[in-house]
């Protein structure tokens, strides 16, 4: 059985589309509700850590790793350490723990 993409495309064009447009069409007036405006607020937020977690722990070769240097990228950026900083740092964790539990032969 053979499928048309562009079918697909379409689809997802017009469902992209969609979500785009119809808050802008549905929702005229400001939003005076304050659990709402909270809760819009922080949507983007949790999208990006829910799309980001699951990364941290898999792209290392060992979750150990990963999860080594996301507890300490939250510690040093709970200190307020620059995304750079934190960044560097937790490669560095991921490089030295990967050294250590998978040295190289």
């Amino acid at each position: 059985m053979t499928y048309n993409t562009y079918i697909y495309i379409a689809i997802m064009a017009g469902v992209t589309y969609a979500i785009r447009v119809l808050p802008l069409t549905l929702i005229r007036k400001e939003i005076k509700n304050q659990f709402l405006q909270s809760f819009l607020y922080y949507v983007p937020y949790v999208t990006l850590a829910v799309m980001t977690f699951p990364a941290i722990l898999g792209a290392t070769q060992s979750p150990i790793s990963g999860a080594l240097a996301l507890i300490i990228g939250v510690i040093i950026a709970w200190f307020g350490a620059s995304l750079f900083s934190v960044s560097l740092c937790c490669c560095a964790i991921v490089l030295i723990s990967e050294l250590l539990l998978f040295p190289p032969v």
